[in-house]
């Protein structure tokens, strides 16, 4: 059996505490695991059963689910209606060839090898008996204490070369080790503790996937119809793939004659000849996600469904072409009843709101209408509901993404490009999405990537003529400069590269004994209320740049978050100053007042320069060194970091810390981090260094700003 083994799941009962293997599961499922294996070795049969069927019914066929050791027990599982999708066995459990006897050839059947002479074992046995093998300990851990030798990074890389199948690495595998492991060879990589005990495992998760996919070109296929004049179907999906940086393919359900003014004949090809693309390349090619567009008729959507069920791509996003801009219906009723049926193996569906009217079976008169009837249609189905607000009349033309599994409802706000030059959009952006998802992006970032490309497309429209008619957009207006083309990157590679010019900075500050003080609870009181005094003065006049950043922002979703968190800056963290700065404390209120310390002053200085220059780019990266490094330092001082225990209630600063390690500040600095990155990926080459630069600067005045209260200048 295929599978997308890149991050698998061990439950471990111990370590998911009160939180339960099943909810554990079901938010490490959300966040991007993609195979689930129960093992509990203090379980009963009937348990284990139980828990399969448990987990079974929270997983909803979103991630694969295997067991450890219990054939039987799969067998039952089976019977009473779970999906089990296979076994892993260890050296010592139940013959894989009983295993492949009883579950069928369609089963997941893994094994656990670590030696040559374990490797010779699986060469000996008939081809396909075993999928993959579970090849560590990478590291020592206290998950199974009996653990062979580690084997390490090295070891590991040797054995994989060795190995005829492929190796998912296990034991003692953290978030750092993911690409270092990936470039070793693995298909995926096994975790216990790191997802089992993790506060939040969706996010713990999200960032294992994340890493697994950093830096890889994703692969995305294309299923849909062709259109001769480029400017939609699968000519529009494999430029709007290249301009988000992924590889595309292509798999033909139809053919047309057609050009900017119109439709002139449609030919569907057998769909014998397309599930034989579809097979050439599930055959060969790794595939990191799928877009269907025009699907023409019934049996072209149940040869799609048929593939889908057998492949288990990791993302699809499902463009339901069912009703033209002018209000024609392009698919007969049972073909439209038939694509309801497809919805369910979407990650993502992205219907306009004629679409969404039918796929919901109710109207859609206007916005309210619309939200509500993608949050029906997400629950029913289980995939997420990107809604297009395209259709609306006004100058407003919203989308939001509803998700009822995740219980999400992000609306993204935008005002309407005039252009007549609009053919293919929807095409285009669900391209897009599918591209930025299969890089591992968040799925409220990756919409929000995709419609800044295809908004920035939108504008630069009028620049390219086409055809008589309504031409398609420019899908690489922000590629292409003066006739040349430049190679941008990603928003994720310019958070890299940032993150990386500034790690020098970032050492200097974990190194300073303010840090280093404060995360050990010994820090003197007179240092940390000048830093407290001083950092009072500093988020007055932040708020009054991060309201300029709001001012200047070109989007209102951009407006509205930098407005948001100016007032946060002024409300929130003032109070808590407010809070440490009274007689209680023995500090007078009057501290306010003291005078800003020279760091302070040249730090602020640069951020007025720089958000009264009127350069809303450069603004927002000078303004990002306070969320991102505060946050960072945040976490790792609460949670333990310098050398320190977790933080402990009654630490001297437990409450100053404790906000720095919120997840609500947390998922500030993640938007920040992507409005920021998303808008120096999308500027030229220029523009780009000014962020850099400003992001660079704004760091040295972070460390300078940590280091003031013992570099003199309480005395």
């Amino acid at each position: 059996m295929s599978a997308d083994l890149s991050l698998y799941l061990v439950t471990d009962r111990t370590l998911c505490g009160a939180r339960g293997v099943v909810e554990t599961v079901r938010e490490a499922v959300a966040g991007g695991v993609r195979i689930v294996q129960l093992r509990d070795k203090q379980a009963t049969d009937e348990e284990t059963v139980e828990q399969l069927l448990a987990l079974s019914e929270a997983i909803g066929g979103r991630a694969l689910l295997v067991v450890n050791d219990r054939l039987e027990a799969a067998v039952e599982a089976r019977r009473r209606g779970a999906r089990v999708d296979g076994v892993h066995l260890g050296q010592a459990d139940a013959s894989v060839l009983r295993a492949r006897d009883l579950l069928g050839p369609e089963a997941l059947i893994g094994l656990t090898a670590n030696t040559p002479a374990h490797l010779d074992a699986v060469a000996a046995l008939p081809p396909g008996t075993v999928d993959y093998l579970g090849v560590g300990v990478i590291r020592p851990t206290s998950t199974k204490p009996d653990h062979p030798a580690p084997l390490g990074v090295d070891g590991f890389a040797a054995f994989v070369a060795d190995s005829p199948l492929p190796c998912v690495a296990i034991g003692g595998v953290g978030v750092d080790d993911v690409e270092t492991l990936r470039d070793a060879g693995a298909a995926g990589v096994a975790v216990v503790s790191a997802l089992c005990a993790a506060d939040d495992p969706r996010t713990a998760a999200a960032a294992f996937r994340r890493r697994w996919l950093a830096r890889r070109v994703p692969h995305v296929l294309s299923i849909a119809g062709s259109d001769p004049s480029g400017g939609a179907g699968i000519q529009a999906d494999l430029k709007a793939i290249a301009a988000n940086g992924g590889y595309g393919m292509a798999a033909l359900t139809s053919l047309t004659a057609q050009n900017t003014q119109g439709v002139r004949a449609v030919h569907v090809p057998p769909v014998e000849f397309l599930r034989a693309q579809l097979d050439a390349i599930a055959d060969d090619i790794r595939i990191d996600a799928v877009k269907i567009g025009m699907l023409a008729d019934v049996e072209v959507i149940r040869t799609v469904a048929e593939w889908l069920v057998a492949n288990e791509p990791p993302i699809v996003v499902l463009d339901p072409v069912m009703i033209a801009t002018s209000g024609d219906r392009l698919l007969h009723a049972d073909a439209e009843r038939e694509l309801r049926e497809l919805l369910p193996l979407a990650t993502v569906v992205t219907p306009n709101l004629a679409e969404l009217a039918v796929l919901a079976g109710r109207a859609v008169r206007d916005w309210t209408d619309a939200l509500d009837a993608a949050q029906e249609l997400s629950t029913a189905t289980g995939a997420a509901v990107l809604v297009k607000g395209g259709h609306l009349p006004g100058e407003e033309s919203p989308d939001a993404l509803v998700d009822a599994v995740a219980e999400s409802r992000t609306v993204f706000p935008g005002a309407r490009i005039r252009t007549a030059h609009t053919h293919g959009t929807g095409c285009s952006l669900s391209s897009a999405l599918a591209t930025r998802l299969g890089r591992g992006e968040e799925p409220e970032d990756a919409v929000a990537s995709a419609r800044a490309w295809l908004r920035e497309s939108l504008r630069a429209a009028d620049a390219l003529p086409v055809g008589g008619g309504h031409g398609p957009v420019h899908h690489f207006a922000g590629l292409w400069d003066r006739g040349g083309v430049e190679t941008r990157p990603t928003a994720e590679e310019v958070a890299d590269a940032w993150w990386d010019d500034i790690a020098g900075l970032r050492a200097d500050i974990d190194a300073l004994p303010f840090i280093r003080d404060l995360a050990g609870g010994t820090l003197d009181r007179a240092a940390f209320v000048f830093y407290l005094a001083q950092d009072a003065l500093y988020l007055r006049e932040y708020s009054r740049v991060l309201a300029e950043a709001s001012r200047l922002a070109p989007t209102p979703a951009e407006q509205a978050f930098w407005a948001d968190a100016a007032q946060g800056a002024i409300r929130g963290e003032l109070e808590l100053h407010a809070s440490w700065l009274t007689p209680e404390t023995g500090v007078s209120g009057a501290t306010f007042a003291t005078e800003p310390a020279p760091a302070t002053v040249a730090y602020l200085d640069h951020l007025r320069a720089v958000a009264f220059g009127g350069d809303y780019a450069a603004l927002i990266a000078a303004v990002l060194p306070c969320f991102w490094l505060y946050t960072d330092l945040g976490a790792r001082l609460h949670a333990g970091g310098f050398g320190a225990e977790p933080l402990d209630p009654q630490h001297p600063y437990a409450s100053w810390l404790a906000t720095y390690a919120d997840p609500a500040f947390a998922e500030a600095t993640r938007q920040a981090v992507a409005h920021v990155t998303s808008a120096a990926a999308l500027a030229d080459e220029g523009t780009r260094e000014r962020m850099r630069r400003a992001f660079v600067t704004s760091s040295a005045h972070e460390r300078a700003f940590f280091a003031a209260p013992q570099e003199g200048a309480l005395v």
